[in-house]
């Protein structure tokens, strides 16, 4: 992709990074007020625009620059787009304020000193950053459809672990797995939950100790530490910042107490402990060996009940890992019997996790039982409301996936859908003006219909 051209000169470039400097410093310092902050955030964008060109030119690029052959390149969805960078997102992370970035760009932000959201500006919990698999999948998709290579993702050195942070590591254990005193085991519980989060060498760690996890579950089985909602909490926190360590997560997923753990952690912990269960359950389930095991284990369930009853970010977090969960064919079944089709469409219903819950349906569309579910409980009306009224195009493609399937299993819904495209024309407006696989779909369903009425008229 060529380099935009600059907008500013070296001057002034330099005056930029000069006034960035000092002003990270002073929030770094811990002496920066809202308005230092926002210099701040100001700063950054002018720099950026200084180095890599306006925001809109930029996103022209990110299309432009890696659509194949020179033809015309697609629209890019705008939640493909990286936030900082306005290019395609190539490796997103999800934030603790629940957006989503690049992880390049957004490593930058962080290392520059900067713990603010740089959309919402709300003051960071922690820095960890999670893989989005969801969207990450949903752009890989796009991007086969219309034609586009994405550049791969630059290999990420391992983190090297030091002997000082070998002897941390051990100390902090040793605290955990042999101290009689209880008070003495849930500070060293919460130390490691705050090393995990800050240090991605101790973190790397627990490889050399795979055993460790087993060791620290077990370490809670005294009654007065077993049912302490705020140990609980560590525990399953820490677990989620060591399953970030891409090596970790087979060693998670191998140990037999810590999957078992999680589940009970979503039954019956705190809200921010069921959220951090099931998100530390998405970073697990990238591998498709992990996939399988947690699944078996019952899992759909409690990820299920906390998708409907859960806060905004443990539903979005429950969300993530049923979709992640899903792409493996047995666990299809599993979240049908578990629930998961009244959920979804309820939140639907109500304007809350739409994109969530259509890209779990589109999933889930392959599947005859879950097809033949969302028919009978009124799944075709809420898919063609999201194609006649919904503004996001991948919302209406996944709609249309849905109601494709719907449609070539049971012909009273053919019908149902008919009589609705004869007063609307949803589907023929989907067929020249969605997506590449939102028009399949539709043309699909509007082919259906005509051999319908040609067989019945034959018939006749």
């Amino acid at each position: 992709m060529a380099k935009p051209t600059p907008v500013a000169s070296a001057e002034e470039a330099a005056a930029l990074r000069r006034r960035l400097r000092r002003l990270v410093a002073a929030v770094a310092a811990g002496s920066a007020d809202a308005e230092a902050f926002d210099e701040a955030a100001e700063a950054l964008v002018k720099l950026r625009d200084a180095e890599l060109g306006p925001r809109k030119d930029r996103a022209a690029a990110a299309a432009d620059g890696v659509n194949k052959g020179g033809t015309e390149a697609a629209a890019v969805p705008e939640q493909f787009l990286c936030p900082i960078s306005s290019e395609i997102m190539r490796d997103p992370v999800v934030l603790a304020s629940g957006q989503t970035y690049d992880r390049r760009f957004i490593q930058e932000w962080l290392s520059a000193g900067n713990r603010t959201c740089p959309q919402t500006q709300q003051v960071l919990s922690n820095t960890i950053l999670i893989p989005n698999h969801l969207v990450r999948s949903m752009i890989s998709q796009w991007c086969t459809d219309n034609g586009i290579t994405l550049p791969p993702v630059e290999n990420q050195e391992e983190d090297l672990v030091t002997n000082n942070e070998r002897k941390t590591f051990s100390k902090i254990f040793q605290r955990i797995a042999s101290s009689s005193n209880l008070s003495e085991q849930r500070e060293a519980i919460k130390d490691l939950r705050l090393l995990t989060k800050c240090n991605s060498s101790l973190r790397a760690a627990i490889g050399e100790k795979p055993e460790s996890i087993s060791q620290m579950i077990s370490s809670v089985s005294n009654p007065e530490l077993e049912n302490n909602a705020e140990v609980l909490e560590d525990m399953v926190t820490t677990i989620l910042n060591l399953s970030i360590h891409e090596s970790n997560k087979k060693i998670i997923g191998d140990d037999p107490l810590a999957i078992p753990f999680l589940i009970r952690a979503l039954q019956s912990g705190t809200m921010e402990a069921r959220s951090n269960a099931a998100a530390a359950i998405f970073s697990l389930s990238a591998l498709n060996s992990n996939k399988a095991k947690i699944g078996e284990l019952g899992v759909m369930r409690p990820l299920v009940d906390l998708l409907e009853q859960g806060s905004m970010i443990a539903k979005k977090d429950a969300a993530s890992a049923i979709f992640n969960l899903c792409m493996l064919h047995e666990n299809k079944s599993r979240a049908t019997k578990s629930g998961v089709i009244d959920v979804t469409l309820k939140a639907i219903a109500d304007d809350s996790l739409v994109d969530e819950s259509l890209a779990i349906l589109a999933l889930l569309s392959g599947d005859h039982e879950t097809v033949e579910e969302i028919g009978e409980t009124g799944g075709v009306t809420s898919m063609l409301h999201i194609i006649k009224e919904d503004q996001c195009k991948r919302n209406k493609e996944n709609a249309a996936a849905v109601l494709f399937a719907v449609c070539m299993y049971d012909r009273t819904k053919l019908r149902e859908v008919a009589e609705d495209e004869s007063l609307n024309g949803s589907l023929a407006w989907l067929a020249q003006n969605g997506t590449s696989r939102a028009r399949r779909k539709a043309t699909g369903i509007l082919d259906k219909m005509k051999r319908a009425v040609h067989h019945t008229h034959y018939s006749c």
